[in-house]
């Protein structure tokens, strides 16, 4: 049974994420519980758990006597974050060439499969949910726990990020493709060709969301 509260948190924690994201929450703004709350039409408890769901990815920072303040995520500290999220996720997927079971490989071919019908739906929130299932394919693909939860924590502070990157347009067949590269070297074995697709894929994750940053800016003005 789905935890409503739970589910609750994470939407709201989502669209926080994209006010901050497209500049309607600047940073430096201070966010308050009861003012969210009343904004979203929610009690302040889901609006708290979602605030702090925010703290782990960097967007917010919360600060003792001021409570939850929108950070400046610097192009820089961005493009850092992105390089070593590829570098981790290309050996995942070097490793899950060489060390997936039968029964994983079937699960990437299944669920690529899936994500082409999504595709062809242009149902964003089935692909946004599935595109966090394929990378995680890949972290307990590689059967190593010390790597895995490295991925997942970086993952966690960059997922604002990568969600917001469905929105450029024509992103979906396009992540789809560079998905289609890596899945295909993984199980044919191809240890080096799935590094090279899965660091080219991440690095095309953050050109789209810059794309996407840029055009939100000429948007503005």
């Amino acid at each position: 049974m789905v935890d409503e509260r739970q589910t609750r948190t994470e939407k709201l924690a989502e669209e926080l994420a994209d006010a901050i994201l497209d500049g309607t929450l600047e940073p430096g703004c201070r966010l308050d519980e009861q003012r969210l709350a009343e904004r979203y039409g929610t009690s302040r408890t889901p609006v708290r758990e979602a605030l702090r769901q925010l703290a782990t990815t960097g967007l917010i920072e919360l600060r003792p006597r001021r409570g939850a303040v929108v950070t400046q995520v610097t192009s820089g500290q961005l493009e850092m974050l992105f390089v070593a999220m590829g570098e981790l996720e290309a050996t995942c997927a070097r490793l899950s060439a060489l060390s997936m079971t039968p029964i994983e490989r079937r699960r990437l071919e299944s669920l690529q499969e899936a994500m082409g019908e999504m595709v062809a739906r242009g149902d964003v929130a089935a692909y946004t949910a599935a595109n966090t299932a394929f990378h995680t394919l890949f972290y307990s693909g590689a059967h190593n726990p010390v790597l895995s939860e490295m991925a997942i924590g970086l993952r966690r502070r960059l997922a604002p990020f990568r969600q917001a990157q469905f929105r450029a347009p024509g992103r979906l067949a396009r992540s789809y493709a560079e998905h289609g590269a890596v899945a295909r070297a993984v199980l044919a074995g191809d240890a080096a060709g799935a590094h090279a697709a899965m660091l080219h894929h991440v690095s095309l994750v953050e050109d789209a969301f810059e794309q996407l940053k840029l055009q939100s800016g000429r948007a503005a003005r």
